[in-house]
């Protein structure tokens, strides 16, 4: 005995056949679209307590996804702790102003950043100000 197919396609009319084409389209764009924003967001940071950190650029990434700063911090025992402090992307940043010469190895730097949940020493950049009282703004809008 032969197998019934519940819906040949072959056999679909042409209102079913639109139908089904539309909602692959459409299944597609979300199924693409929640990879796209899954990226984005700062779940890894808490946001409920911004701290300041003050030390000296050690390297500055102005590359894509998203540019780092890195900051060796002098602590109060004589330690030292590297930051990596991650911002927007080279795009955003050169909206506010920005370019891949505004921070510079050598330069201190005051940085006020959302801290990783988890202890390590990274950050999300929400200030940056130079020795000499620059700021370079971080946010669009502002």
């Amino acid at each position: 005995m032969r197998a019934k197919l519940l819906w040949p396609f072959w056999k679909a009319s042409r209102v079913q056949t639109r139908s089904l084409e539309c909602m692959i389209v459409i299944l597609s764009f979300f199924a693409a679209s929640s990879a796209l924003f899954a990226h984005h967001g700062n779940a890894a940071y808490d946001e409920t307590i911004p701290i300041k950190i003050k030390g000296v650029v050690s390297k500055f990434d102005w590359t894509n996804p998203h540019i780092y700063i890195y900051v060796d911090l002098k602590e109060d025992d004589g330690t030292m702790t590297h930051w990596a402090v991650e911002s927007l992307s080279p795009e955003r940043m050169t909206r506010m102003g920005w370019d891949k010469q505004s921070v510079k190895p050598g330069d201190q730097v005051t940085i006020t950043l959302y801290a990783a949940k988890d202890g390590s020493a990274v950050g999300y950049l929400t200030k940056l100000v130079f020795a000499d009282g620059r700021e370079l703004k971080t946010r669009e809008g502002n």
